[in-house]
């Protein structure tokens, strides 16, 4: 199925415009991207493998992607995480911790980065089966060992939510 984007200017603001997934943006085009820390009573975060047939195959990552045409940043976040893990976040539970834009001229983006608080029984999981293979709750350090091994997708940002998480 064919999935549309919002075009945002710098700001964020939907500029009206709408473009393809993988079709090229002009610049100063932007589209929003969100990711979803999720950490549990322990100050665990749970984070979660993609499958062999993804880019960074079989490396561990924060859930993320997308939002589509219509959706909020919070709207966008929650059905990601409901895609891909089967997981219902509570919205309540959840802040906006920051807001980054990232240039580039091919497909310039916006992130924006969520916390959720919220403790899930990783075994009541249901994997997206073309995005996800495994999940599990982690310490900050063994995140950081991940990045470190080369195990873990590597967001310039990861380093920056330590100040805000």
């Amino acid at each position: 199925m064919m999935e549309l984007w919002d075009i945002l200017d710098e700001n964020g603001n939907r500029t009206g415009k709408i473009v393809e997934r993988g079709k090229p943006m002009k610049k100063d085009e932007y589209h929003l991207v969100v990711f979803a820390w999720i950490r549990n009573s322990k100050g665990e975060y749970l984070i979660s493998k993609r499958t062999a047939n993804k880019t960074f195959p079989n490396r561990w990552e924060i859930t993320g992607g997308s939002a589509v045409v219509g959706e909020s940043s919070l709207q966008a976040v929650l059905r990601e995480v409901k895609e891909e893990l089967g997981l219902a976040l509570n919205k309540d539970n959840g802040k906006k911790i920051m807001r980054l834009v990232y240039p580039n001229t091919e497909c310039s983006y916006i992130a924006d980065i969520w916390l959720f608080e919220q403790d899930i029984d990783v075994s009541e999981l249901t994997y997206q089966p073309d995005e996800v293979c495994d999940a599990k709750w982690v310490k900050k350090e063994q995140i950081e060992e991940l990045i470190q091994e080369n195990k873990f997708v590597k967001h310039e940002f990861i380093s920056k939510c330590w100040t805000y998480i």
